[in-house]
């Protein structure tokens, strides 16, 4: 009797780390899930982006996106967007990054998107972040916060990761 309850523990204790195994294959986010996407315009001039819904620590969820810009490829436009109805951004609000020791401010440039400009439900606003991207050496998490919308956007090091590899697509 001693043996079979040994057996049963032991196919127990198997199947409960198969199972946490495969749970944590599935919910830890893994580099090879980047969103980049290449957008073909009509010109035949082709662009990329990376694009990621995020949750601030006041558990408001943005969506990011980060995209080279159409006339000026080596330059990269961060557009933070929620959700209409939810927020309402005024313009010019600018946008401060922070890494550990590193600090960014980057202007509001909305207001020359003139999409966004026309747009009344004033829920994304955009920033010049090719400066911040060429600061960086490596994969390092950032912070952002929208004085009056967010305190805490926390951006993890894979999407940093995206970020900066568009701007090295646009030098090669």
């Amino acid at each position: 009797m001693n043996y079979k309850f040994f057996l049963v523990r032991n196919l127990f204790h198997q199947i409960f780390c198969a199972l946490l195994f495969i749970c944590l294959l599935l919910l830890i986010p893994s580099s090879s899930e980047a969103k980049l996407e290449v957008f073909q315009l009509n010109e035949g001039e082709s662009y990329h982006r990376s694009l990621e819904s995020l949750r601030a620590l006041d558990y408001q969820t943005w969506q990011v996106v980060c995209y080279q810009n159409v006339n000026k490829k080596d330059s990269l436009t961060l557009r933070i967007v929620g959700y209409p109805g939810n927020v309402r951004l005024d313009h010019p609000t600018d946008l401060t990054v922070d890494s550990g020791r590193h600090h960014w401010l980057l202007k509001d440039k909305t207001l020359l998107n003139k999409e966004l400009a026309n747009d009344p439900r004033d829920a994304a606003a955009e920033f010049d972040i090719t400066p911040l991207i060429k600061d960086l050496t490596n994969n390092r998490p950032l912070r952002l916060s929208l004085q009056g919308i967010f305190n805490d956007l926390p951006i993890p090091p894979y999407l940093v990761g995206e970020w900066r590899s568009l701007l090295k697509s646009t030098v090669n």
